[in-house]
């Protein structure tokens, strides 16, 4: 048998993508037991990071042991009860994908849409609320299928103002586009660290308002026979998961540390080096450093002649959407990329299969060699494939991008 020889691949998709060195050497560290107090001591580190990196006082604030559908799933079916409502907006895949967990908890699933490339408007959001009266508000913040960045701002006191819960998956947008839990009036939210943080998938770090905690414990408090008057009329029924279920996971992580599971430690490494990562750099810094490299990006394609997907004024910061021109093989132009430059960029499904690449700047890779690295390989690539090009153009304006940016530091 042969050790891992892995290509030095550059992994510039909507993610998984490169990870920080850092985190890479953290989570080489030998284990210790799960109740040893230095591994119970960093457990304690780890939440309290991650209620800065999510911008929260909430002391529900840990990791979910699985990747950043875990921390969906766990979410969903701790607080969703067999019949209760649930309104998700679609705008994208993974809209699709919040409808179907809730499905199989069996709630009675409401969803609205707009076409593919779009983003809601509060009061369309809010018009549906009124209409279904839905116990939970469950939205993607950005979702890497269509590039797209759904504006939070207004929706927790949407939902405050209707005693709605506000959950919201921020996997492929926290880190790298801005999140504020508590300002927002975010009730549950839970991400990866495979995108912007800079990590494996793998642990899916969640923050929970004490609103969300007070309906996963009552559910909690049924399913161990503690059924007062409210809980019997409300005829409430156990959480139907066991690893899912955050009430238990809250008393794991709490000073009880009642068993539940063996934790991840390697994962909590890595998830513990990112978030120092993050704070380490600064937050802002970091958001500025993705708007600076997804924007030199956008304007390195489009210099190319290449069209963008989407509505513009709400992509994310840390993936672009490029339309595939009809001349050339979309598959045969990432083949080329990955097979004779070592980068990997990402096609699309549904609707966008096969007319659209994805293109990230996330992370690690968020950053100028690799944006520059990517934009020439591509323009070779395509000319490869026949396309003709300005030789150079996207290179040039990724380049005046970060230009102007030193100007703009210096002056």
């Amino acid at each position: 048998m042969q050790p891992l020889t892995l290509p030095p691949r550059l992994l510039m998709g909507p993610g998984p993508i490169n990870c920080y060195p850092q985190v890479l050497s953290a989570m080489s560290t030998q284990l210790v037991g799960q109740y040893d107090p230095t591994m119970t001591s960093y457990m304690n580190e780890v939440m309290a990071l991650y209620r800065q990196v999510f911008k929260t006082q909430n002391q529900q604030t840990f990791l979910v042991d699985g990747t950043s559908r875990a921390g969906i799933e766990a979410a969903l079916v701790s607080c969703l009860e067999p019949g209760d409502k649930v309104l998700i907006p679609i705008f994208g895949r993974f809209g699709h994908l919040l409808a179907e967990i809730a499905e199989r908890a069996d709630a009675q699933v409401h969803t609205i849409e707009v076409p593919w490339g779009e983003v809601f408007d509060p009061q369309q959001i809010e018009d549906a609320i009124k209409r279904v009266q839905p116990k939970v508000l469950a939205i993607v913040q950005g979702d890497t299928s269509t590039t797209m960045l759904q504006p939070l701002e207004e929706l927790g006191a949407i939902c405050r103002a209707h005693d709605v819960l506000f959950y919201t998956d921020a996997t492929a947008s926290i880190a790298g586009n801005p999140f504020e839990t508590d300002l927002w009036q975010v009730d549950a939210v839970s991400v990866g660290l495979q995108k912007c943080l800079g990590g494996p998938s793998g642990s899916a770090p969640i923050s929970m308002s004490g609103r969300f905690v007070d309906v996963v414990r009552k559910r909690h408090h049924v399913e161990a026979g503690i059924r007062d008057s409210h809980h019997q009329d409300a005829q409430g029924q156990r959480i139907r998961s066991n690893y899912f279920d955050l009430s238990m996971i809250m008393d794991y992580w709490g000073e009880e540390r009642l068993n539940h599971h063996t934790e991840a430690a390697t994962m909590l490494f890595g998830s513990r080096q990112c978030a120092i990562e993050l704070l380490r750099e600064g937050q802002d810094a970091v958001l500025k450093r993705h708007q600076m490299a997804g924007n030199a990006m956008l304007q390195g394609i489009q210099a190319m002649g290449l069209r963008p997907y989407g509505d513009l004024k709400h992509k994310m910061s840390n993936v672009v959407g490029v339309y595939i021109p009809e001349s050339v093989n979309g598959e045969q132009v990432r083949h080329d990329l990955l097979n004779l430059f070592n980068i990997e960029i990402g096609t699309s499904f549904g609707p966008l299969k096969g007319k659209v690449w994805r293109i990230g700047t996330m992370g690690y890779n968020a950053r100028q060699d690799a944006v520059l690295h990517t934009l020439q390989s591509l323009e070779t690539a395509l000319r490869r494939a026949g396309l003709v090009l300005p030789a150079g153009a996207g290179v040039d304006a990724a380049m005046a991008v970060y230009a102007g940016a030193t100007e703009t530091r210096h002056d």
